[in-house]
């Protein structure tokens, strides 16, 4: 079993700490991280978009011209989509674009995401956030002892209420709660950094939260 060293927000190690490789040591599925991103993307489209028909639009209830004599084309009225102010053809109407995923290819597209993330030592863990108010200076600083560089995903427990602010301002910085843990965000920054109390475990664990949402955490994908 891998393991990682456990840092601290003022520099230098406090330890050690076993990586699970049923999480952070399997092959990375890309076609299932694929999948799984698509419909995560997917859920987040609202569905709302809508063109109105030559049914639908106000209007061309009169046929423009007779049928013939004219020497014109027979048109049947002034709404068709080939004429300006007609209705729209084939045009989007609304519709529910979420897709249905499996939980076991969640879980497998998350736990390939972090096992490609911890293949290439871009996943940290920290003894924990220890800041006495909100500060983002104090945050900077604290990514910069740890070496967390580029987009960096920081999962910080929902009471740590100091950590959450302190971090939220800082550019190229995304904080979510274990619960929220995710592929797409984890694939979308360089580096994650988990805290030694929420680093994700065995799903036999029933007690770590992190591992226990995965199988919920996209959103009705």
């Amino acid at each position: 079993m891998a393991t990682a060293e456990v840092l601290k927000v003022t520099g230098g190690k406090a330890g050690s700490i076993e990586l699970d490789d049923g999480i952070f040591g399997i092959e990375p599925n890309v076609p299932v991280m694929h999948q799984v991103v698509n419909a995560q993307l997917a859920a987040k489209r609202a569905g709302t978009h809508s063109t109105k028909t030559r049914a639908e639009v106000r209007g061309g209830g009169a046929k423009p011209w007779k049928q013939k004599g004219t020497g014109r084309a027979r048109v049947g009225s002034s709404r068709i989509p080939q004429w300006r102010g007609g209705g729209v053809a084939m045009g989007p109407k609304p519709r529910d674009y979420s897709q249905k995923t499996p939980k076991k290819m969640k879980r497998l597209a998350l736990y390939s995401a972090l096992s490609d993330r911890a293949s290439e030592n871009n996943v940290l863990v920290v003894e924990g956030w220890s800041f006495a108010s909100p500060k983002t200076k104090d945050a900077k600083n604290a990514l910069n002892s740890i070496g967390a560089e580029g987009k960096v995903l920081l999962v910080v427990d929902d009471g740590d209420i100091n950590a959450w602010k302190s971090f939220r301002n800082l550019n190229n910085t995304h904080v979510i709660s274990p619960t929220q843990l995710n592929v797409f965000d984890v694939l979308s920054h360089d580096m994650v950094v988990f805290t030694k109390e929420n680093l994700p475990t065995s799903s036999a664990d029933s007690k770590n939260q992190s591992v226990n949402s995965i199988e919920d955490q996209v959103e009705e994908s």
